[in-house]
């Protein structure tokens, strides 16, 4: 089979990102313009801005993705973009900057899922990974546990009821005056802190559930930080931020572990913005090597959003024959699995 060069878009949230990928695993460039500082000082992404600055920088961003890759439009095979989940207003600016290419170029367009863009990670990040292997997604706006029995065929066990783990890490970063983004903020002061100082909540709900809730946790945290304060207190940032996220992070390492026993798979893989926790990332490490299980988790850069994972994930539809149409829309609420 010749090489598939897919170019890859990606606008779901405050990321600009364009990449190039071979055959699904290569890759080539990967370019993303981030918008933190913008979105710094209003404590969130503001939506409306993020999608005015994905329409300043999508056109120079996929230029130097192709640049990097040292390709032209003529080698490209496909063009993957992300539409949805995410920002409607955000998704439609990548949706519609990659309909104009495909149609401009006469090139096959396929439409991601940005949930399964984080799944493909793993494939970028090991050339010999591949299904079955249990997976976690965690980031900003999901929690899944899945089980990858094929690269396109998920089993979702276990999603969150509420709160996602990102979320919950943003608003009690955000309580503690961390500011955003509340993720690497908590992760660098946990490390300072001391992470059995306070008992917070480990919400695992019923036997044999492998579903999420951090809504009480964070509430929890809250509550905390009120009594605290109404007893005149001292709050140490850092031990807050410790106990709250030792808390997180034996939910989602425990159910994870026990999903892997429950499929009968000795591989588990980590997706999305949270899996870039170093804390996490240690635990989970540990826990599989305690139970002989193997880990696969992508490098931070491949975590947080980016188009290499988009362009990866392309590459597996479009093998399997599937292409959208020029009529393709942003779907903010889009589900896993959903064409």
């Amino acid at each position: 089979m010749n090489d598939v060069i897919v170019l890859g878009i990606e606008t779901s949230c405050d990321e600009t990102a364009a990449a190039v990928v071979r055959n699904g695993r290569f890759v080539l460039s990967n370019t993303i313009a981030s918008q933190i500082d913008v979105h710094t000082v209003y404590g969130g992404v503001v939506p409306e801005i993020a999608s005015r600055k994905h329409i300043e920088n999508i056109d120079w961003v996929i230029d130097k993705a192709m640049s990097d890759a040292n390709v032209s439009f003529n080698d490209i095979d496909a063009i993957a973009v992300t539409y949805g989940p995410g920002l409607v207003g955000a998704l439609l600016v990548g949706v519609a900057e990659a309909k104009a290419l495909a149609y401009a170029l006469k090139k096959p367009l396929v439409g991601v899922n940005h949930i399964e863009g984080h799944i493909c990670a793993n494939y970028i990040q090991d050339i010999n990974f591949e299904p079955p292997y249990i997976a976690l997604v965690v980031s900003g706006g999901h929690s899944h546990l899945l089980y990858v029995s094929d690269y396109y065929n998920f089993e979702i066990l276990g999603r969150t009821r509420d709160d996602a783990a990102g979320e919950a890490y943003d608003k009690v970063a955000r309580a503690i005056g961390m500011g955003y983004p509340g993720g690497p903020k908590i992760d660098n002061a946990a490390k300072l802190g001391n992470a059995e100082a306070i008992k917070f909540p480990r919400v695992f709900l019923e036997d044999e559930s492998f579903d999420f809730s951090f809504s009480g946790l964070k509430s929890a945290v809250l509550n905390y930080i009120n009594k605290m304060k109404m007893t005149n207190s001292d709050i140490y940032v850092n031990d807050v931020a410790a106990s709250f996220q030792n808390a997180v992070i034996e939910v989602l390492t425990q159910k994870t572990i026990s999903a892997a026993k429950f499929k009968n798979t000795n591989k588990i893989a980590m997706a999305g913005g949270v899996s870039a926790n170093s804390a996490l990332r240690r635990e989970m490490k540990k826990l599989c090597d305690e139970n002989g299980f193997s880990l696969n988790v992508p490098d931070p850069i491949f975590c947080t959003d980016n188009a290499a994972m988009i362009a990866s994930a392309g590459y597996y539809e479009f093998i399997k024959g599937v292409k959208s149409d020029i009529d393709l829309n942003a779907n903010p609420n889009l589900k896993l699995g959903e064409r």
